[in-house]
């Protein structure tokens, strides 16, 4: 008598830390560039370099990376950019992990302060999160039936899984051209620029993951003639594949992306004038699909003519329950700081941080803050252009049904919408829709067979049990208990009894004959 096993993939989060860590650096503007009157805007992304993985250990290394948009001296308004960054080397306490385990690390800007300390330096503050977390991939070994010609009773069990089907990383490239529109100088400088994918989506098709989703776009330039500074914003539809063996069409994906842009250069068009801002968008994915699948498992077994034992254990299993989505509004209205006067919106942007999700009695609830940017231009020539900062906290419950404290929600959520607009009385009205959604799982523990072993059975004990019974159905037996206890095939049972089915109640008459 053997059982017949199969191998269900899952995986687990082994252990998981995070830190905060502060950077600070006073940066020098180059000799190449000129003399800066007044900070505009700045831009920060944060690049992992190194993990290196020992004992109850995370080392991470990398950098982040600056870019400080300025107001340049001069006898017009005028802007120059500076570059720089910031090297750290961060050890982060996990305890469990081990040196051959794989550990990935996400970084998060918390906050980015850019002041200027005169007209050729500025100083560089920031806070950024490390989130580490290691996660295992096991094998749960699961017998699902039992082969040999001894006569033994088993009965099994229906389990609905999501199994992991793939974890791997992969990059999806392309490459994307902006034209200005005609009313606009040709290009003689590409100033800044500002590119962001948006409303990603993914797909599962056979060897194939999808993508689709917008690309927002912002460029401030020195125009030809007499070196106009102009600035133009755009959105860009994208969709595209990513081979992918293995994938099947309805697959469950879990993927997060890091986006990465090289230099943005400027092309002629087909009239040979420099019109187009040209760029290179590579989305760094990080690859995880599940695949649900209905599984029956072995989940007892008894012997009528050998004693039978069974040995078991615990194993995980998740179950895909529902995928919810959802949008919220938000609205507030901010005042200018004294010597400020908008008079036109060029550019909105903005990041949501989630700073906790819950499990609540309506769905997932979440708490964070929409972090807000906003440039605009003044009326004044020495003083054209203005940044507003502005952050916006939030709590969204995510609607969801009959989920309890052993469901896992992780949740994905992205500014859909972004608009401003100037009001009288110097103040900013802001709007903006925040979308989520949640692939919501149920985790729990099974006890499985993992050995069975037979001996004869105990003489003594045979010959205590009566050849002829009947016996009085107690509260929670079954037929598999009453035929477990007498050492009697179900199906005799049945048959004695002349029973359809295994459903008994309490006080029913069951004559066992053996």
């Amino acid at each position: 008598m053997e059982l017949v096993k199969r191998n269900i993939h899952m995986d687990s989060q082994k252990c998981m830390a995070s830190i905060q860590t502060t950077l600070e650096k006073d940066s020098n503007i180059s000799d190449s560039k000129p003399d800066a009157v007044k900070l505009i805007m700045d831009k920060g992304n944060v690049v992992i370099e190194e993990i290196r993985v020992t004992d109850d250990h995370a080392g991470v290394k990398g950098k982040l990376q600056f870019r400080i948009l300025y107001l340049a001296e001069g006898t017009k308004a005028d802007v120059a950019v500076m570059e720089g960054e910031i090297p750290f080397e961060e050890q982060i306490y996990m305890s469990g992990v081990a040196c051959n385990d794989t550990v990935e690390v996400t970084p998060e800007i918390e906050d980015l302060t850019t002041t200027m300390i005169n007209s050729r330096k500025f100083s560089v503050q920031s806070v950024i999160s490390l989130k580490a977390v290691c996660s295992e991939i096991r094998d749960e070994e699961t017998a699902v039936d039992i082969s040999g010609d001894e006569p033994v009773e088993f009965r099994k069990k229906a389990l609905s899984i999501a199994s992991l089907a793939m974890k791997k990383k992969d990059i999806f490239r392309m490459k994307e051209e902006v034209e200005i529109p005609g009313s606009f100088p040709n290009i003689m400088e590409a100033v800044w620029y500002d590119i962001a994918p948006s409303e990603v989506e993914f797909k599962m098709l056979q060897d194939k993951i999808s993508l689709q989703g917008e690309i927002k776009a912002f460029f401030v330039y020195r125009g030809e003639g007499e070196e106009e500074i102009c600035h133009y914003e755009t959105t860009l539809p994208f969709s595209g594949t990513v081979d992918c063996d293995g994938a099947l069409e309805g697959m469950i994906p879990e993927i997060s992306y890091v986006p990465e842009i090289k230099e943005v250069t400027v092309r002629p068009d087909f009239d040979g004038e420099e019109r187009v801002f040209t760029f290179e968008l590579i989305l760094n994915l990080n690859i995880c699909a599940y695949e649900e699948e209905q599984l029956t498992i072995l989940s007892d077994v008894y012997g009528v003519v050998k004693e039978t034992k069974v040995m078991e254990k615990e194993a995980g299993f998740r179950q895909f329950l529902q995928r919810r989505s959802g949008k919220m509004k938000l609205a507030q209205n901010f005042k200018m700081e004294e010597g400020e006067h908008p008079v036109r919106i060029l550019h909105t942007s903005g990041i949501l941080q989630i700073s906790n999700t819950s499990l609540a009695e309506q769905g997932v609830e979440i708490a964070g803050v929409a972090n807000l940017r906003i440039l605009y231009e003044n009326s004044g020539e020495e003083n054209r252009f203005g940044l507003r900062r502005m952050s916006i906290p939030f709590n969204y419950i995510l609607e969801a049904e009959e989920i309890g404290k052993n469901c896992v929600c992780p949740v994905k959520a992205y500014l859909e919408q972004i608009t401003a607009t100037i009001i009288d009385g110097g103040e900013i009205d802001v709007k903006c829709v925040l979308f989520f959604c949640s692939n919501i799982y149920r985790e729990w523990k099974e006890k499985i067979v993992e050995e069975i072993e037979t001996a004869e059975l105990d003489s003594e004990k045979i010959d205590s049990l009566p050849s002829l019974a009947v016996y009085v159905v107690r509260e929670g037996d079954s037929l598999w208990d009453i035929g477990k206890r007498y050492y009697v095939p179900i199906s005799a049972i049945r048959q004695t009894n002349e029973l359809n089915g295994d459903e008994v109640k309490p006080g029913d008459k069951i004559l066992i004959m053996r």
